[in-house]
């Protein structure tokens, strides 16, 4: 069923001439290294940060440190009553990601550096930060990015 929705969601894209940058080495969820790193391995994890999620449309840490070569696990829960999705980026591709999700709002994620999670749900989300300098972060289902639920990582040189 995910890959019926992935498989929409492209054509849909590609229709209006949004897949070709989506598909990308350089987009967050495009396969390989990106402006923000790229999918980590659970082997290579160093550390597991812990990251609620809430209806207040806030993240229980909106700021969180590493250090550049660091592969983190992410373990993410929805504490609310709504859908929720932590989805790693740059601003620039967040912002895109979020036109995308106001028209299709019922998109499936099937991306490394996305999580998308119903009430009560936890998931995780493994990635390894090669570059230093920050990578963003967001809940981009319709109103919670104006609502302010982002964040960001700053990424310490080595």
């Amino acid at each position: 069923m995910k890959t019926t929705h992935h498989l929409v969601a492209i054509a849909l894209l590609t229709a209006l001439g949004i897949a070709p940058a989506l598909a990308s080495g350089t987009h967050a969820g495009g396969h390989g290294e990106s402006a923000i790193g790229q999918p980590g391995k659970a082997a290579n994890v160093t550390r597991t940060i812990a990251v609620d999620m809430s209806d207040n449309m806030r993240f229980s840490m909106p700021l969180i440190s590493v250090k550049q070569g660091e592969t983190i696990r992410f373990v993410v829960k929805n504490l609310g009553k709504v859908k929720h999705e932590f989805s790693l980026g740059t601003e620039q591709e967040l912002l895109e990601h979020y036109e995308v999700m106001k028209k299709f709002p019922d998109m499936e994620h099937d991306e490394p550096s996305k999580v998308s999670l119903a009430p009560g749900a936890k998931g995780e989300v493994i990635w390894h930060f090669s570059k230093a300098g920050t990578v963003n972060f967001a809940c981009l289902h319709p109103g919670h990015y104006d609502a302010g639920m982002k964040g960001q990582i700053k990424v310490a040189k080595k």
